[in-house]
């Protein structure tokens, strides 16, 4: 909710079934299988959320939206991963599997 104060965004996706996220995985769209993705748990820990309106070709888009995104939840003190740094060392051209829409709880 704090997100959409500061710009307008669409949830993509939220808890992921079994079918689903095994499908995900064997189709290249996620690196683990069920049940050992974030979007697997009762609530979700992770969400698929893109600015809106969405540009899939304009992705410089997805990294603003992620400042945003982190900012607001630092300013909660919620600690969340992006997947489009992974390891979270402000180094974005060093990840493997990029998941621009992606953000997760860190638990």
């Amino acid at each position: 909710m704090h997100v959409l104060e500061v710009h307008d965004c669409s949830i993509l996706e939220g808890y992921r079934d079994a079918e689903t996220q095994n499908e995900y995985y064997r189709t290249g769209k996620s690196k683990v299988q069920y049940p050992d993705s974030k979007h697997n748990s009762h609530p979700s820990l992770a969400v698929d959320c893109a600015p809106y309106p969405i540009d899939w070709a304009d992705t410089k888009r997805f990294y603003y939206f992620a400042g945003i995104v982190k900012g607001v939840a630092a300013s909660l003190g919620v600690e969340i991963r992006w997947g489009g740094d992974w390891d979270s060392d402000n180094v974005l051209d060093d990840q493997t599997f990029m998941d621009l829409v992606h953000f997760e709880l860190v638990k």
